[in-house]
């Protein structure tokens, strides 16, 4: 059992799996700074001065300036304004896996090999299989090949 598991670990679909997993979380990271450092805040700005991140209605009934007062109290509340930033991560990160798989398939459709034109045709008359070239057919003579 431990000498099958050695293989697993050692095939080339594990090694490019695990570099996919590492390369993913950071560039999910990437994109989270992205939304979170650049775009909300010129999108607070337009909307008067609104920092998403503190958007939030607090359950318990009481009234918290920002969302680590709310955390700092421990109140339960629906935080919106981290669910829209964490939805245009989303929007991006999809986004952009979308150009990278349609770039990939692109790529991959290019290399794809071309089937070679056919090197046999079937006569008119005898259906017998006849080399391209040939202009007359010759198991039956046909000269209309």
């Amino acid at each position: 059992m431990l000498e099958e598991f050695k293989k697993f670990l050692i095939k080339g679909n594990m090694v490019d799996m695990a570099v996919g997993f590492i390369f993913g979380a950071a560039f999910a990271t990437l994109v989270q700074s992205l939304v979170k450092n650049i775009v909300m805040p010129p999108v607070g700005m337009l909307l008067g001065k609104v920092d998403f991140s503190n958007l939030f209605i607090a359950l318990d009934g009481n009234s918290y300036n920002t969302i680590a007062d709310l955390e700092k109290a421990g109140a339960p509340a629906i935080k919106i304004g981290l669910f829209v930033n964490d939805s245009i991560s989303f929007l991006i990160l999809g986004t952009v896996m979308f150009m990278l798989v349609k770039s990939y398939n692109k790529l991959r459709a290019k290399e794809e090999v071309v089937p070679a034109p056919p090197s046999e045709k079937t006569c008119n008359d005898c259906a017998m299989s006849i080399p391209v070239a040939a202009k007359i057919c010759p198991y039956c003579g046909n000269k209309e090949v």
